[in-house]
């Protein structure tokens, strides 16, 4: 199995390639327009500002490549909000894979939102395995509304989407990779199952 993580420099690579390895996988790290298209699985993180991390992908034509690829993709983390049309985040347009824009919390908690929460409403290959209400570890500003290719939903003032589906691309808020044991079937559900 072919498992690339994409390296833009605004991700939490590491963390994800170790927690792969823990559970038996080798992932290559790159940015490397090809070794991206030629991947079974694609995995792309993101830790950041949305503005500068879309400065990085065009930088290396990363925008070009991952809306047409075909291999099941999964976005994390602000990777997720960069598969959307747009982000408040400094008025930014992203890659357009989900035609959703991406907002900024306004609720009476603290922001980020960091720490442990509950994932519900869950639906698809992606939670095989994975409870109802499970608990994931969240880092955010910024969320995915509830829509249409909503796949599981997370309460934080107000409820949104905490992953999304449409067709090979997957993209989850939490990180599966910071979240434990659920985390873990997660990851092991996107390369086995999906």
């Amino acid at each position: 199995m072919n498992i690339v993580i994409i390296d833009y420099g605004a991700g939490n690579v590491k963390s994800v390639q170790f927690a792969l390895e823990r559970l038996g996988y080798t992932a290559m790290c790159t940015n490397d327009l090809n070794a991206i298209q030629k991947a079974d699985k694609v995995i792309f993180p993101g830790v950041g500002e949305a503005q500068s991390a879309m400065r990085e992908i065009k930088k290396f034509g990363l925008d070009k490549v991952i809306p047409l690829l075909k291999q099941p993709v999964l976005g994390i983390c602000l990777g997720m909000q960069l598969m959307c049309e747009h982000s408040e985040e400094n008025d930014t347009d992203c890659l357009g894979i989900f035609p959703v824009v991406v907002k900024k919390f306004n609720v009476d908690l603290k922001v980020p939102h960091i720490g442990w929460n509950q994932i519900v409403d869950l639906k698809g290959h992606l939670f095989d395995q994975v409870s109802e209400a499970a608990y994931v570890y969240y880092v955010h500003s910024y969320y995915v509304p509830i829509n249409e290719y909503s796949i599981a939903n997370t309460d934080y003032g107000i409820k949104y989407a905490g992953a999304i589906h449409k067709d090979n691309f997957y993209a989850c808020q939490f990180h599966p990779e910071k979240s434990g044991d659920i985390g873990e079937q997660i990851l092991k559900n996107f390369i086995n199952a999906v």
